[in-house]
């Protein structure tokens, strides 16, 4: 049993993996609340398939790119869950999960891209072939900077259309189909590490203020 879960976007998707296809999944209502919504998300997907902690026999995880709290959460949850169970954690770019969602549900065709928001005005971006395969990226830029007539998966062509022209589904990560991209190997498996692309919204102040004056 593989319990999957991504919080690299505002909002919570968590399912159960039997080794055959995805046999329970449940998404957070509010945005911005991983914190408090993963743990009882976890327990939920549990419940609905009558089964505890005890029968899962991996974790995947959603590695980002995104913000920092929110992959912080899942990745922290993650790891502790590998080494309480004594079982593998996989981590997955959550772009990659997009792609190969996009492409098995015949939302795109040919080269296409996936934009995520980066927050700051910018996406997180990678472009993949027919297949779901990335061909580069992930960057984070401008949304006017990478511009493209290109069929692009996930909420960056929501959120930029005028730069993303051609939006296509799906518009947020699942952790259903994080959990197919690590039972059928369909993407790069990673170390249970956060994706950032660049420094953190909030940093501790370094500056000091000499205690002499000077």
């Amino acid at each position: 049993m593989l319990l999957s879960f991504d919080t690299a976007t505002p909002l919570v998707s968590v399912a159960l993996h039997d080794g055959a296809d995805v046999v329970a999944e449940r998404f957070s209502e509010l945005p911005m609340k991983h914190g408090e919504q993963l743990a009882p998300l976890i327990e939920a997907v549990l419940t609905d398939t009558g089964l505890v902690r005890q029968d899962l026999t991996a974790v995947a995880v959603g590695v980002g790119p995104g913000p920092f709290t929110g992959m912080r959460v899942g990745i922290v949850t993650a790891q502790a869950l590998g080494f309480g169970l004594e079982i593998p954690v996989y981590g997955v770019c959550t772009l990659d999960a997009i792609a190969v969602e996009a492409i098995d549900t015949g939302a795109v065709a040919g080269d296409f891209l996936v934009a995520t928001d980066a927050r700051r005005k910018e996406v997180y971006l990678a472009s993949y072939d027919d297949q779901g395969r990335r061909l580069d990226g992930p960057v984070v830029a401008k949304p006017a900077d990478v511009a493209s007539e290109l069929p692009t998966a996930g909420p960056g062509a929501v959120l930029y259309p005028e730069s993303f022209p051609r939006p296509a589904l799906p518009t947020r990560p699942s952790a259903g189909w994080l959990a197919r991209v690590v039972a059928e190997e369909r993407a790069e498996l990673l170390d249970p590490e956060p994706l950032y692309l660049r420094r953190p919204d909030a940093v501790a102040n370094v500056t000091r203020k000499s205690v002499l004056g000077t």
